[in-house]
């Protein structure tokens, strides 16, 4: 209990750190703008509907969408709601079947049992309501860079799309996940075509190098903001013409079947 109240310490000091860092790096937060901006393109009236996010502990979207309703699994005071995600199909703290939307930002990579959250999810939304789930992309430049610079593990050898072990919420997680999930293992999405219309099911792709350009979360490079904007429409555009050589994220859009 111990260790892991200490995992559960860790993490939260380093969701307020990365937060700060965030919030102080305006290219990282022009990254997530357009993002927010295209994710939700298809989506009339966003600010009039209700939206959830998954995993608002970093995450910037209230600053765009005021209306959005964050939660976390982690206890922080800036949050609407506190909860293991994977339990949302049992949360008391929203009607079922009353979301439209519900968006979460490299979170599901981290989740130990996507599939059961995405299951959960649908007894929240309303009949035609939306799964937004902006992931990495593993693509011919972004997997190098994935499995051999960035902290967090790639692992492809899995059997089934889970965490074995969940040490922490930031500290555990499966970038490949995801991936695998949406492009390599169409028998494990066809598991929710139950409860999602999956011939409904839409994948955009979003920027090559333009999130590692602004350093990420971790760090800040002093690129001048007039220089950053005009290279992210040409980064954009490089991802989204030839994403499987060039692309680094991907976002996959579920339309829920309706009630249960």
């Amino acid at each position: 209990m111990e260790a892991e109240s200490a995992l559960y310490d860790a993490d939260l000091a380093q969701t307020l750190a990365n937060r700060e860092r965030l919030n102080a790096n305006s290219n990282l937060m022009h990254w997530y703008g357009e993002l927010y901006r295209e994710m939700f393109r298809q989506e009339p009236d966003i600010a009039a509907k209700t939206v959830l996010e998954i995993g608002s502990g970093t995450s910037p979207l209230k600053r765009f969408l005021p209306n959005v309703i964050t939660s976390d699994v982690l206890k922080l005071d800036y949050l609407d709601i506190v909860f293991d995600c994977h339990e949302i199909a049992e949360l008391p703290d929203i009607a079922d079947h009353s979301v439209d939307v519900i968006t979460m930002t490299n979170v599901l990579h981290h989740l130990k049992d996507p599939l059961a959250f995405l299951r959960g999810a649908t007894r929240k939304l309303v009949k035609g309501g939306r799964v937004y789930a902006t992931e990495p992309y593993l693509s011919r430049l972004s997997y190098p860079m994935y499995k051999l610079l960035h902290h967090e593990p790639v692992d492809l050898s899995i059997r089934r799309p889970v965490l074995n072990t969940v040490e922490g919420p930031l500290s555990t997680s499966n970038q490949a996940m995801p991936h695998m999930i949406f492009f390599q293992r169409p028998d494990w999405l066809a598991e929710l075509s139950d409860c999602y219309c999956l011939e409904k099911t839409r994948i955009s792709y979003f920027t090559s190098l333009a999130y590692m350009a602004t350093g990420g979360i971790s760090k800040k490079f002093p690129v001048p903001g007039w220089v950053y904007r005009p290279y992210f429409k040409f980064d954009r555009a490089v991802g989204r013409t030839l994403p499987k050589a060039f692309a680094s994220f991907f976002t996959a859009c579920l339309t829920s079947r309706g009630e249960a």
